[in-house]
Formats: structure tokens, sequence, C-alpha cells
């Protein structure tokens, strides 16, 4: 199998490609972002290309370790009829960036496009508000070998992009997933808007070339959609050429070129991308691959991190970050930076521990009440009355109470039932309001039941 990716992602900016007109299609009532030029009214003319697209379109190419072009940027008119186009032509530049590569996939090139409009076809209408959104085309070469290897990469693309900062996030991002097998033709489905979509199209489309191929037949040159209702993709038309596109430069736009010093200046201020600070975070902290995977799965986490080892040994910031961390983001369905959790915040939790103010067990119920919270982890134990930690004599004698309130489990327990002593470390932290070591009241009830 050999596939490749057509990636649409549309760019974070106030105002369109080519006009002033917002950018919130999404939330904007129907056909109300629109101007004369957004519309391609007859006589209408472009402005010059938004200068925040090309920076941004610059930005995420380096971030992809591609080369920035030297040559004369043009924008090109892409001949095509569909209701969304009002022109019949859409404009798409030349490669601004080439000859990048992420997770072992090259990038082939990163061009700036424009968005069309949005057809239903079910309702036969069209909604312009879209029309002349900026976007970049990222095209791969086709180097992914299975369906796991290219959801892979999409995965990995993603937290590239999140880290760009440049933007709209995976909902607004659209690609066209090229695949052929054995040597043969390929198929292009259009327009697959999710990383599961993708892996559901290769895995489908990979039977059905096979099945084609085992029957003596042959796999077509077309262009396929894809059904996510069933999970399967279906014939639009004949995959096309880029000669039926009619290419032209368009007549309406100077051409540009990239100016290397400003180059250089974004290349400076842009955040090390995702899948190179993981790699760094292995080398410099000798961490996991897949903890650093973890670590680095948002910008600002990973910054935290960093934060955090410059005053902690890095092993122990990867334990409470990937794990405690981790799981209470999860829970609470936020990111890191929802959070208002400080990199202070997470060294004084770690403090709390090292210096056993608090107990591992009674560090689990802290850090969930720390998102959102703007009281240090200290002032919140204290409202929790789980700092310090009883001495030895108060938890044996918690222990001796758990195990009188409790006989079914000193019975369990001598019947072989190794969980009653989970039950009764239970009630010793209860009895100790958390304040106990878990670990240390597990074996001094395991040696008083064996006592007795």
């Amino acid at each position: 199998m050999m596939c490749g990716l057509e990636i649409h992602v549309q760019l974070d900016t106030n105002s369109k490609l080519f006009c002033s007109c917002p950018t919130n299609y999404q939330s904007a009532p129907n056909n109300t972002n629109i101007c004369h030029v957004c519309l391609n009214q007859p006589g209408a003319k472009p402005y010059p290309p938004n200068q925040s697209v090309l920076d941004k379109a610059i930005k995420v190419a380096l971030m992809l370790g591609c080369d920035i072009s030297d040559e004369i940027i043009y924008f090109m008119r892409k001949h095509y009829d569909y209701p969304d186009l009002s022109s019949g032509y859409q404009r798409t530049s030349v490669p601004v960036g080439i000859n990048g590569e992420l997770n072992g996939v090259r990038i082939h090139e990163i061009h700036v496009e424009e968005d069309p409009g949005q057809y239903k076809p079910d309702r036969g209408t069209v909604d312009f508000n879209r029309s002349g959104i900026p976007l970049i085309e990222i095209v791969t070469e086709p180097d992914m070998k299975s369906p796991e290897e290219a959801r892979n990469f999409l995965n990995e693309l993603v937290r590239v992009l999140n880290y760009s900062g440049c933007t709209r996030g995976e909902g607004t991002m659209r690609a066209d997933v090229n695949i052929s097998i054995e040597g043969g033709k390929r198929a292009e489905v259009k327009n697959v808007n999710s990383i599961r979509g993708a892996y559901k199209v290769l895995k489908f489309e990979l039977i059905r070339q096979k099945n084609i191929l085992r029957r003596g037949g042959e796999v077509q040159q077309e262009t396929r959609a894809f059904l996510e209702s069933q999970m399967i993709t279906v014939p639009m038309r004949s995959k096309e050429d880029a000669d039926d596109y009619r290419y032209i430069p368009d007549p309406d736009l100077p051409p540009l070129q990239i100016d290397p010093n400003h180059v250089e200046e974004i290349r400076e201020v842009m955040p090390e991308p995702a899948h190179l600070k993981s790699a760094r975070f292995v080398e410099q902290y000798g961490i996991d691959e897949a903890d650093a995977k973890v670590l680095t799965s948002e910008l600002e986490l990973a910054d935290a991190f960093e934060e955090v080892c410059k005053k902690v040994d890095a092993n122990v910031a990867t334990r409470l970050m990937r794990d405690e961390l981790k799981r209470v983001l999860h829970y609470n369905k936020i990111e890191y930076t929802e959070s208002k959790i400080t990199p202070e915040d997470i060294i004084e939790l770690i403090e709390l521990i090292n210096t056993k103010q608090v107990t591992p067990e009674a560090a689990h119920k802290l850090i969930e009440q720390m998102p959102g919270n703007d009281k240090t982890p200290t002032e919140i134990g204290k409202e929790m009355d789980i700092i310090g930690v009883v001495e030895d004599d108060a938890v044996i004698k918690a222990v001796e109470q758990a195990i009188e309130e409790n006989p079914q489990a000193v019975t369990d327990y001598k019947n072989g039932k190794e969980n009653a002593v989970n039950f009764l470390v239970g009630q010793v932290m209860r009895l100790t309001r958390g304040k106990a070591n878990a670990g240390e009241a597990n074996k001094i009830i395991k040696d008083k039941l064996d006592s007795l």
C-alpha cells in the first residue's frame, strides 16, 4: 500500500485571504460575512494577500522542516465548476514551503489557498460565509504504508499545528486521501474531516482494491467520496489531472517574493515543534519516549514541565505530571492552560510529598481540587485537613481499631481473601483522615493479622 495525503487546514486569522470580511463563519448567520470580493462579483478585484496568512504559512512550513521557497510566489486560478465556487475558480499559490519531513513522512509542499463556500446538496443551498477563508494545503509524498502509519502521522501533525498557534484545529482540517496498492492506479477520497475518518477510509480502500485485483480487475484512477455514516467510499468522478484544472496565474494579484530576513525573524520566535521537543526531553531529561510524548501533548504543559524540572528531579516531575496531573485534566475535560495550575503549584505539591507533609494518597485527593483554584496546594491541603503525617503510634492505634470494628474482614483474610487487607487499609485511612501512609498501614495490618 502507498498512501499520500493532501491536508487542508484553515488558518486562524481575523479577516479573509483577499478581503476584509471576518472569518467567524461558523457562528454568523448564513451569507452575512460576505462582500463583492469574496463573492467574486463582476468587476470586483481581490485585495493584496493577507500578510498574516503568509506569515502563518511560513511558520507552519518551518515547523515541519520545510525549505522556504526563494522563487517568485504566484497565486494561480484553479478552474472547476461547483455551486460553492461563485467565480468558477479557486485561488491557490505555488509552493511556499518544500521538502519537509514529519514522522518519517516527506512533505512535498505547503501552499496557501482560499476556501470555497459550503454547499448543502440535500437542501440545494450555499452559504458563502466560508468563501475566502485562508487555508494551507500540506501535500505529503506517498510514504505511508498502512492505515496505522497514516493515523500516526496525522496525530503528530495535529500536535505540530497546535503548537504553531496558527490554525483553527482538527475540526476544520480536511484531508484528501490518496491510496494505491501493488503499483496500481490510485484512488483519491475527498474531504475526509477527521483522523478516524482517514483511518477508516484507508482500511476500506485497502480491502476494496485488493478484492478488485483478486478478481482480475483493474483499479480505476478516480475520485471517491467517503460516506462516514456507512464507513464506505463511493465513486464521484474520474480523477482529474493538473491539466484538467487549467491553471493560470491570477492577473489580479501581484507576484510576491519572500524576504529571507523575514523568514529568520519568524524562525526565531516560533516554538520548538512538538516532535523535536519530545525527542529533546528524552535526551535531556532521561525520560521514556512515551512519557515525553504525553508531556509535550500541549505546548504550555511542556513549558511547565521544564520550569518544574529547574527545582525538582525530572523523574519525580514526570511521574506526577504524567499520571496525576493528566488524570485530573482528563477527568475535568480541560487542557492544562485552562486549569490555572502553575509550575509553582506543582513544585509546592511535590515538596509537600517529599517532606512528608502529605502522603501520596492525600496528594492524590489534593491535586483533584487544584484545577480552577486560586489557592496554593498548602492552603487547599489545610482546608481539607490532610496536611501532616500521623506518627507510627497513631497508625498502630488506627489499625487496631479497624481490626476490632471489622471482624468479618479478619475472618475473610484468615480464609485466604487478600482483598480484605485493602478494605482494612481503607478504614485506617478514614480514621487518620488520609494522613497515614497506605503502604506502611498495609504492612502493619498484615503483621497484626498474622499474629492473631
